[in-house]
């Protein structure tokens, strides 16, 4: 990897790609195309706010929360740490306790999430999530963000349950969530992130960039 060279860790949209069950489907479609005599080209999109690498915001889960047009710059733009988690299952507190991890910081988790669940369009069931345990643990040390390489950090196995409490737990303590990322091309260690949404006012969730550089 070269000095400062910036990783993308978004996932591109395209028409077709993998969403939660029962979300709208992505459709791009060029409306005016130079290909077809047209002055210009010009595209028109249709897609879900947490479609492809998202962020939620509060107000996802918590009814008087934050929307995503308040996020705080200083919760987005900064030091990360990129912890991976082997077990095939779910991220458990155990798991996070020898990372000795601290108040304010910025968490990516990486799993086999990544790349293996990004390569299939058809929903991943089975996909690598967060326990109630981990949600709890990561509130109570009052981390400023979480992001996971799926579309969820809830249990996929009991949506109506495990996915409502973690998200709660999370969104409740106001820790800024990332969801969807592909780091596939990114090893354990440090970095620096920048990842914004749009500035959809009074919006739960929005489609983001995100990209790491390295911090030797």
């Amino acid at each position: 990897m070269t000095k400062n060279k910036w990783i993308d860790v978004t996932a591109p949209l395209v028409n077709g790609m993998v969403v939660w069950p029962n979300d709208i489907k992505v459709q791009i479609e060029r409306r005016v195309s130079m290909d077809r005599g047209d002055l210009v080209n010009n595209s028109t999109i249709s897609m879900g706010a947490h479609t492809g690498t998202h962020m939620d915001a509060p107000l996802h889960f918590i009814a008087k929360g934050k929307s995503i047009d308040q996020v705080p710059f200083d919760a987005i733009i900064g030091p990360t740490r990129v912890i991976e988690i082997k077990d095939k299952v779910s991220i458990k507190a155990d798991d996070l306790k020898p990372y000795n991890i601290k108040r304010g910081e910025r968490i990516l988790f990486k799993t086999r999430n990544s790349p293996a669940s990004w390569q299939n369009k058809n929903f991943a069931e089975d996909f690598v999530f967060i326990t109630k345990g981990a949600a709890q643990l990561l509130a109570y040390t009052k981390v400023a963000l979480v992001g996971v390489d799926y579309l969820s950090v809830g249990s996929p196995v009991d949506p109506e349950k495990g996915m409502k409490d973690v998200h709660e737990i999370l969104l409740g303590a106001e820790i800024w969530l990332i969801e969807g990322l592909n780091l596939t091309d990114v090893k354990p260690g440090n970095y620096n992130l920048i990842c914004l949404p749009l500035k959809l006012m009074n919006a739960e969730g929005s489609p983001v960039r995100a990209v790491l550089q390295r911090i030797p």
